[in-house]
């Protein structure tokens, strides 16, 4: 029977398995010899006799270098001395591939080594459980919306027109036309809300800032979502389920992946509500830290940081100046110096990982905003466009895969939360 190195420790005693696998380590006691034999799922111990082996193929695997591929027959032991509390002894064992030179992935590399060797890295059963994680936390996300009735788009990946700032756009040349990479899919669903209602998009966003926090990457996967009919207490509703929700699910179908990396934390620790905090009042707690931020800035990660320590769940810091903001979001009608933005922001210091706001949707106001800030109306004509035929309130959101499995797993740096980061000093490999 075929089986998983990941779950021999499932199948009851006896049981007669074969295993393909690569050579993860390897222990020599005499003629007996300890294989750590990984996987796609997991490591399990083999144990091999010589004198139950064909010698020519004990020598080969004994001989072999760590990650050398090998397939093994053998039978199911239980035994509470080996990991996981199972292994297999080989009744027959075949060196598919030896490694040519020695593995270079070793206890006591440095980051950026690991990183120039990111190819090999990913090999190791910690960053492949983060990897696993981030696809149940994908899968998650996505069963969340198709039980809420959001329908998924997929949107151009080459703009004409910034979404965000400008100054973080990246240039490409497009048959000799100048366009950009995609900050964020948000305009097109604004379009698709017309035919389809609710729609969502999980795709890659490019901002070209120069950053280097470890926070903060130019290229990294996006969870968008729109609504018509959706003001920011109906969005701020359906962001604090959607992150609450979907996270606890993963947590709670990735309990073997967190003890592997040493992670504590609870479905509960996710559930909503979220507390609400306006940008006046968040000031007001930077400053009882003797923290003094003009009113009208934006919040850097410094002030973020500070920020959520204070609170133990993520939450949403709501209100924001209008100068602090896009173009497009909508002014408070209370208040129009002010707009109806909310941006999720995750406990411990990990700060932002969702942005989200209800959009104007009148016309004359949106050409308004768009002069004033310096915009070409040109440039938006399509989306000008949308707020002629029948426009309503809508509202939508932006979460950051990356800096959402970050928070949950306690990660230090946010390039451990993809498979190749791209920053600004790395697009290698």
């Amino acid at each position: 029977m075929l089986a998983d190195c990941g779950r021999v420790n499932s199948l009851p005693d006896g049981a007669g398995v074969e295993l393909r696998g690569w050579i993860r380590s390897k222990r020599h006691h005499g003629r007996l010899m300890f294989i750590d034999l990984r996987d796609g799922t997991g490591v399990v111990q083999v144990t091999l006799k010589a004198a139950e082996l064909p010698e020519a193929d004990f020598q080969a695997v004994s001989s072999a270098g760590r990650e050398s591929a090998v397939v093994v027959w053998g039978v199911v032991v239980h035994d509470p001395r080996a990991p996981g509390g199972a292994e297999v002894r080989a009744r027959k064992i075949e060196l598919l591939s030896a490694s040519l030179e020695e593995f270079p992935i070793k206890k006591g590399v440095g980051p950026r080594f690991l990183s120039d060797h990111r190819h090999l890295a990913i090999r190791s059963p910690k960053a492949a459980a983060i990897l696993r994680f981030r696809s149940n936390l994908l899968k998650s996300i996505r069963n969340w919306f198709e039980r809420e009735g959001f329908v998924e788009v997929h949107c151009p990946t080459f703009i004409t027109a910034a979404v965000e700032g400008g100054a973080t756009l990246f240039e490409v040349n497009y048959f000799g036309k100048k366009v950009y990479l995609t900050q964020s899919v948000q305009f097109y669903q604004e379009a698709a809300i017309y035919s389809l209602g609710k729609v969502y998009s999980i795709q890659p966003s490019f901002r070209a800032e120069r950053s280097k926090t470890r926070r903060h990457l130019t290229e990294f996967w996006h969870v968008e979502g729109e609504m018509a009919f959706a003001g920011l207490d109906d969005l701020m509703r359906v962001v604090e389920r959607l992150v609450g929700e979907a996270s606890a699910e993963t947590l709670e179908n990735s309990r073997e992946l967190l003890k592997l990396l040493g992670r504590e934390r609870s479905p509960e620790s996710v559930e909503p509500p979220y507390h609400r905090v306006k940008y006046s009042e968040a000031l007001d707690i930077l400053a009882s830290k003797g923290v003094q931020l003009e009113w009208g800035s934006d919040l850097g990660a410094d002030e973020e940081k500070i920020l959520t320590m204070e609170f133990d769940k993520p939450f949403f810091l709501t209100h924001f100046p209008r100068k602090a903001k896009a173009f497009y979001h909508m002014p408070d009608p209370a208040n129009p110096e002010l707009t109806l933005s909310a941006d999720l922001l995750a406990p411990e210091g990990y700060g932002e990982i969702v942005g989200s706001g209800q959009r104007i949707h009148d016309y004359e106001q949106l050409l308004a905003r768009i002069v004033e800030e310096g915009l070409e109306p040109a440039d938006y004509k399509w989306y000008l466009d949308l707020r002629k035929y029948g426009s309503v309130p809508h509202s939508g959101f932006g979460l950051g895969v990356e800096r959402l499995v970050q928070w949950l797993l306690g990660l230090k740096n946010i390039r451990s939360a993809v498979m190749f980061p791209r920053t600004m000093s790395r697009t290698y490999p």
